[in-house]
């Protein structure tokens, strides 16, 4: 049996985005290419009795977001050739090519089909007729860089950069078989096509509460009349959510959103809500105290979706809730009854309806990096259909995880996972690797990098502290404006747990990681304990003064995270770990993605700038083309390069 290593992510395979038809399953299979340095992702269709698969779509056109189109003549999905903008393309059910039907200079976002299926509405943008004589009469300094001026609030975005204003938003309406295109709706800024009604007469999207206010926070859902060109919120009742379209019933006079009231800020639990369209009332549908979605987090998954809100029938629906680590499923109708119907140790990634209460779903679990199968809510039974790891499976040592729960600060009970070294050993060496967010959470999922590290040798302790989500609003909602107190405790004496309960821990050679707010967090604790023999920070917050003005997200975040202002600076830097370097001995190494927006690159900068002044064993290791995603979905070779590089800094200190 071959060792989980870094470069296994070359071998695995994940499937995503499952769509049932006529006794087919569609679905998508993404790999990671090692040679062209890239992901390619291919559509097939499986016979769930037979198991024969059939490979629809090429990884030439790496596509997404499949649909069937309600006419059934169409698999219709966006193409994503190399270095080129997504665009709609359709293949004929019944046998034949892929057609584009956009040429989109700017690509497109996202699309729906109408009701009859003989057009799509599909969202796409445009740059400004100033912009396009400047860059007519100005062709020949392309290549020259040009200044930005900048006089919005939020005017970058991690994964994107500078926020482009010379663009039109739009969406247009194409006829698939005249080939007719038409625009329905513009707007000077973003938003998001969520809706088409059946008869075409109103569409839903998603834009800003006050588009007029760049300090109010929060989108949500707004009904625009297309014959009348007017729009409306949908959730003026509850005037500081933040809400998303799910699903619409079959009758199309119940419409399931998912969002929340904002009650408690960033961290307040999205819930099921439902509107009637014609009493014109909003309420709250899902079981209480249950976060609506997936806050799990992992570095494997690619293009999925999540377990979507979708109805049963007329009355009833099915919806996904975060809970100790896992996915379940409840099933609620409109008046508010609510049932759990699935609470099973895994990770259920994406699904689909495929008649009654049986489900097409992809899931994963500790050590199962991703399978496609079918899931009967009824009777609980889930059946794998699909394995694209079978093999590598049967070939590699999968880590043992123990689930386990402790006592944390003020006697709360903790969720966390011990992940054996591959290949047991006394006196082996352990990593508290603490998560991002804080409110996701660690789960029931395959984590490709804690399995490379236990094949390495490594123990690794990982933990849900307050703060992470699945644990009720109270739990997550502990840490605002609490920061390096609390969850300091809890994550702490989670790992005096783990050296009580597995002796077999070196207790000198136990070392602390972490990226986003794990990162913040390894910057507090080497700042408030000598106990860990060595430290990485990934790209980490270590200045809450400097992060206020250059994060993406740094004002809002500030204010409703840590609850203070910019005027509270003597607060701001108590929270800030930097105010504590003078105290850390602990070798620090600092990892950060050149392009991170979110935890920006000057954060980790500032850390090692310290490390340095206080003679501390350091290194920053910075990553080009790279975001604040970059362990997840960053380019290959530089994923690679990062788990690598994590290895070796913890070599050096065993």
């Amino acid at each position: 049996m071959k060792p989980i290593t870094s470069k296994s992510l070359f071998d695995l395979k994940n499937v995503s985005q499952p769509l049932s038809f006529m006794g087919r399953l569609f679905y998508l299979e993404t790999r990671i290419d090692e040679e062209k340095n890239t992901y390619l992702t291919s559509a097939w269709s499986l016979n769930p009795k037979t198991l024969d698969r059939i490979e629809w779509v090429s990884e030439e056109l790496n596509p997404s977001q499949l649909k069937i189109s309600p006419n059934k003549k169409w698999l219709s999905f966006l193409s994503t050739p190399k270095e080129k903008k997504p665009q709609i393309s359709i293949m004929p059910l019944k046998g034949g090519g892929a057609v584009t039907l956009t040429q989109e200079k700017e690509g497109i976002s996202t699309y729906k089909w109408t009701d009859n299926g003989s057009a799509i509405y599909y969202q796409t943008s445009e740059k400004k007729e100033k912009q396009k004589e400047y860059a007519v009469k100005n062709k020949s300094d392309s290549k020259k860089p040009a200044p930005k001026t900048i006089t919005k609030l939020q005017y970058k975005m991690d994964g994107q950069g500078i926020i482009e204003t010379n663009k039109t938003h739009q969406v247009k309406k194409l006829d698939v078989s005249s080939k007719h295109l038409s625009l329905i709706l513009e707007k000077e800024r973003p938003f998001s096509l969520q809706y088409v009604s059946k008869d075409e007469s109103f569409l839903l999207y998603v834009d800003k509460l006050d588009p007029l206010n760049e300090w109010v926070y929060g989108a949500s859902v707004y009904e625009y009349d297309v014959a009348l060109k007017e729009s409306h919120l949908v959730t003026k009742d509850v005037p500081d959510g933040s809400f998303s379209f799910e699903a619409v019933n079959d009758s199309e006079n119940f419409f399931l959103f998912t969002g929340n009231d904002f009650s408690h800020a960033f961290v307040t639990l999205d819930k099921v809500y439902g509107w009637d369209r014609q009493e014109r009332t909003f309420k709250e549908l899902s079981k209480a105290d249950k976060h609506v979605g997936d806050a799990l987090v992992g570095d494997f998954q690619q293009k999925t979706r999540g377990f979507p809100v979708e109805w049963l029938t007329d009355d009833t629906f099915v919806y996904p809730v975060t809970e100790e680590g896992k996915i379940q499923l409840y099933k609620g109708d409109k008046t508010g009854s609510n049932t759990k119907v699935f609470d099973e140790h895994i990770h259920l990634t994406d699904g689909d309806l495929i008649q009654d209460t049986t489900f097409a779903v992809t899931y994963s679990d500790l050590n199962t990096p991703s399978v496609l199968a079918s899931l009967d809510i009824e009777t609980k039974e889930i059946k794998v259909l699909y394995d694209p790891n079978e093999t590598f499976s049967n070939n590699h040592v999968f880590a043992e995880i123990e689930r386990f729960w402790y006592k944390g600060a003020d006697d709360w009970d903790i969720e966390g996972w011990y992940v054996k070294p591959a290949e047991k050993k006394k006196d082996h060496p352990a990593i508290l690797y603490i998560h991002g967010g804080p409110q996701v959470s660690y789960g029931e999922t395959f984590f490709h990098e804690m399995q490379q590290l236990a094949s390495a040798g490594y123990g690794i302790i990982m933990l849900n502290p307050r703060g992470g989500n699945g644990y009720g609003q109270e739990f997550v909602a502990s840490i605002l404006g609490d920061y390096g107190n609390k969850d300091y405790q809890d994550l702490m004496l989670g790992v005096d747990h783990a050296l009580i309960e597995h002796p077999e821990i070196d207790k000198e050679r136990v070392f602390v990681a972490g990226g986003s707010y794990g990162g913040f967090m390894t910057n507090w604790i080497v700042g408030h304990t000598d106990r860990f023999k060595a430290a990485i920070t990934q790209r980490s917050i270590s200045n809450w003064i400097s992060f206020y003005g250059t994060s993406d997200v740094g004002a809002f975040f500030v204010k409703f995270q840590l609850e203070k202002e910019l005027d509270q600076m003597h607060d701001l830097w108590k929270m800030s770990p930097l105010a504590y370097a003078q105290n850390i001995k602990t070798p620090l190494l600092v990892i950060h993605g050149e392009e991170d927006l979110r935890c920006p690159k000057e954060q980790g900068e500032q850390m090692y700038t310290a490390m340095k002044k206080q003679g501390v064993d350091t290194q920053i290791i910075l990553y080009p083309k790279s975001s604040h995603g970059l362990s997840r979905e960053g380019l290959p070779h530089l994923r690679l390069d990062r788990l690598e590089e994590i290895k070796a800094w913890f070599k050096k200190y065993e």
